[in-house]
């Protein structure tokens, strides 16, 4: 039952931030002083998860630069007396195992997981998409999952919050079974990107999954969607038919920053959260305001 994966595509281009993302993965676009994904990967890391498979494309060598041992940078630090700087670079790159696996052809999200059977194999795993981040007090998003995912017997959890009726039509929406807990759901379907009238709940999914292996063969039997793409959510639907998935509705601020706003949102967020920032931050806002 236990989870010790988990499974971060990072492998898009990133067109909606060009021209930034010409030159700098959108994985590596800092929030203050860390890239977005590091925040995906500290929030995978309080739910337990030893090992980090990062699905990466050609050219994004900076996911790996950043995640790696460099024991001479570290040596100039120290002696140049910085030897703090140089325990943090450390501490990056030996919190997990780090795993790359290179998605040669873009396919789609399912596409994406199912790269990563080489080195999950037949154990649980969390999906986190690249983008998206959460801020919490006290459990993770992540760790709110796993915890529904070994209560619920090893089923897929979908991970997500109810959103404002009006903006169910960006996401996954979902047709819901039963209700098991308060924030617990069983499903009997997704439907992506619904119309307005159409949409069966408010409940969204939100770029957080838990998984058995037996995903896997779904996703390899996956026919090919909208752009010859392999749906993650079209694989879903098919295990659906032989065993139970649930939706769990998670407690945390969630940010999408693969959308400018919530981008900007959460770098204004996450440094008033800090104390170094917050009284210098609060004082230019109200400046701007006056």
């Amino acid at each position: 039952m236990e989870v010790k994966y988990a499974v971060i595509p990072c492998a898009g281009h990133g067109t909606r931030f060009l021209p930034i993302t010409k030159g700098v993965p959108k994985e590596m676009c800092p929030i203050v002083d860390k890239p977005t994904l590091d925040y995906i990967v500290e929030e995978c890391l309080d739910a337990g998860i030893t090992d980090i498979v990062l699905i990466v494309s050609e050219g994004k060598e900076d996911i790996k630069k950043y995640y790696d041992l460099d024991p001479e940078y570290e040596e100039e630090l120290r002696k140049n007396g910085k030897g703090q700087y140089a325990d943090l670079i450390h501490k990056i790159a030996t919190k997990a195992k780090f795993h790359y696996v290179t998605q040669y052809e873009l396919l789609g999200l399912g596409h994406a997981v199912l790269q990563a059977k080489t080195v999950v194999g037949d154990n649980n795993f969390v999906v986190c998409c690249g983008d998206d981040i959460c801020t919490y007090n006290g459990k993770s998003p992540v760790s709110q999952l796993v915890d529904s995912f070994i209560k619920n017997g090893g089923h897929t959890v979908v991970g997500g919050q109810t959103v404002e009726h009006k903006n169910i039509v960006k996401y996954g929406a979902m047709n819901v079974e039963s209700k098991v807990d308060d924030r617990t759901y069983k499903l009997k379907g997704i439907v992506e990107k619904p119309k307005l009238e159409e949409a069966p709940s408010d409940l969204a999914s939100l770029g957080k999954r838990v998984f058995n292996s037996k995903i896997f063969d779904e996703l390899e039997h996956t026919p090919r969607g909208a752009g010859g793409e392999i749906q993650l959510t079209d694989a879903i639907a098919m295990l659906m038919k032989k065993e139970p998935v649930y939706f769990y509705d998670f407690v945390g601020k969630r940010y999408d920053c693969g959308d400018k706003l919530g981008y900007l949102t959460a770098i204004i967020d996450v440094a008033l959260s800090r104390d170094e920032f917050r009284e210098g931050l609060l004082e230019h806002i109200k400046s701007i305001l006056k």
